[in-house]
């Protein structure tokens, strides 16, 4: 009698396992897309946000131009365009980030780095595993029993 009920019990078992298994691949799967759309809409916000300096850091060119612009036209002093060259790179740079493709560029940059400088995107000490995890929450509670937080 025991040895059918362990036996029914394993076939539960193994017909669990393959369903379980199933859902943790749904869920696995849920995660990376819900991460890949978070990660999109965090890079469109990032683009937005540079494409709104751009147009400020315009705006502040084009009026820094010509107050500079006619300073030297009163003056005929060229140091006066001399500001203009630092500001033109500057804006220039805005414009390629908001409105032109490095932003396909930098992309890649990073890809190449990812295939063929790999070892340059290794953490300090590896990946950090279960138990050092739990050795470092053990000296934390150790810390936290030597010197209690004031209160």
């Amino acid at each position: 009698m025991g040895n059918y009920i362990s036996i029914n019990l394993e076939d539960q078992y193994r017909k669990n396992e393959k369903f379980l298994q199933s859902l943790n691949e749904i869920s696995m799967e849920r995660q990376i897309q819900m991460r890949n759309q978070m990660a999109q809409r965090q890079r469109a916000m990032e683009i937005a946000k540079n494409r709104d300096l751009c147009l400020w850091y315009t705006m502040f060119y084009i009026a820094a131009g010509t107050g500079l612009f006619t300073g030297f036209r009163r003056t005929k002093r060229v140091y006066f365009l001399f500001p203009l060259l630092p500001l033109t790179f500057v804006n220039l740079y805005y414009w390629d980030l908001s409105y032109g493709n490095k932003i396909h560029r930098i992309r890649m940059e990073a890809e190449h780095i990812m295939t063929h400088e790999s070892d340059m995107l290794e953490l300090p000490c590896g990946l950090p595993t279960p138990s050092s995890l739990d050795q470092g929450r053990l000296e934390e509670d150790e810390r936290k029993k030597i010197h209690p937080p004031l209160p």
